[in-house]
């Protein structure tokens, strides 16, 4: 569950097409509560709803503990849908109750996934009575629901690197200023001996090194608040958006440098090296100097040894 809100947001044309979707679902069963959500690792969050004055507690931007959700217990692997007529007499342990209390009675979930496996949201249809779906409406909604993951697989291609599935540099120049943070920190990282590896074990190897480094870059994020940006070759941007002190700046930089401390493919040793460029709201809106002082920092990284970081304007915090 790798899609970052932001990018969303970032979708041309998405609220628009997200409405028709909706509307196409609430033609085939018009009396429920239609609504389009996007999953993280821990959270739900509705990004659109279509109520025909229902009582129903779901509102457009609203978010709720992956557990505490219906959807939660969709099977994303197998692609199925999940359905409960009657909320009231399904096994759903302490959920039940939960979903009673915002008055949903019945329950139809199908997950909108990605070709690659990756999990976007689901597409549901909830009533605030038992009710019965149809195989038909369910048909429906799974073909709907694929029909939405070709747009979503289209816009996703212009803010990912094709490579390792990470962001890009157009994602992280539109995202960057409109970060809602108190401060956090620009990482250039930079591969130590890269090129060496390419030009011995050959291209092929270098970019399935490339690969493994974006998922323990990607495994590492899943923790943080922020996002990773490849912007080429074997150099990457983390923006974290949420690194308040200097000390928690330190422990994140020597966290990252202990992913490259277990060998890659075919027992390669890969190390980084990596530039810190704090940040405040104010710096939001200059970027391009941001990503000057990181890679000053990790020009001084390189100098100093390499595995190794340095914070701008700091002589030496490894």
């Amino acid at each position: 569950m790798d899609i970052y809100l932001d990018e969303v947001e970032m979708y041309r044309d998405f609220d628009e097409l997200a409405a028709d979707l909706l509307n196409m679902a609430n033609e085939l069963i018009p009396d429920k509560l239609i609504f389009l959500s996007t999953l993280t690792d821990t959270k739900q969050i509705v990004l659109k709803v279509m109520d025909h004055h229902t009582d129903i507690a779901i509102k457009e931007g609203m978010q709720a503990d992956l557990p505490e959700t219906a959807c939660s217990r969709i099977d994303f692997e197998q692609n199925e849908p999940l359905v409960f007529e009657d909320i009231s007499q399904a096994d759903l342990g302490e959920l039940k109750t939960l979903l009673l209390e915002r008055n949903i009675q019945s329950y139809m979930g199908v997950p909108i996934t990605l070709r690659n496996g990756e999990t976007f949201g689901t597409l549901c249809a909830v009533k605030q009575t038992p009710a019965v779906f149809s195989a038909k409406s369910i048909k429906m909604f799974q073909r709907l629901a694929k029909m939405f993951s070709y747009y979503l697989e289209l816009e996703r291609k212009a803010l990912r690197d094709s490579l390792t599935g990470l962001y890009n540099r157009e994602f992280l120049d539109k995202t960057f200023g409109h970060t809602e943070s108190s401060g956090g920190a620009l990482f250039f990282i930079d591969l130590d001996g890269f090129k060496q590896i390419n030009d011995s074990y050959g291209h092929d190897t270098g970019d399935q090194l490339l690969k493994e480094v974006a998922e323990r870059i990607r495994s590492f994020m899943g923790t943080q608040s922020g996002y990773a940006v490849r912007l080429g070759g074997d150099e990457f941007i983390l923006c974290f958006t949420d690194l308040a002190t200097e000390a928690h700046i330190c422990e994140q930089a020597e966290g990252l440098l202990a992913q490259f401390a277990e060998p890659l493919l075919k027992n390669i040793l890969v190390s980084a090296s990596i530039g810190i460029a704090p940040w405040s709201p104010a710096d939001k809106g200059d970027l391009n100097q941001l990503l000057k002082k990181a890679d000053s920092a990790l020009y001084d990284a390189k100098a100093g040894g390499k595995n190794t970081y340095r914070i701008s304007g700091h002589q030496d915090c490894s």
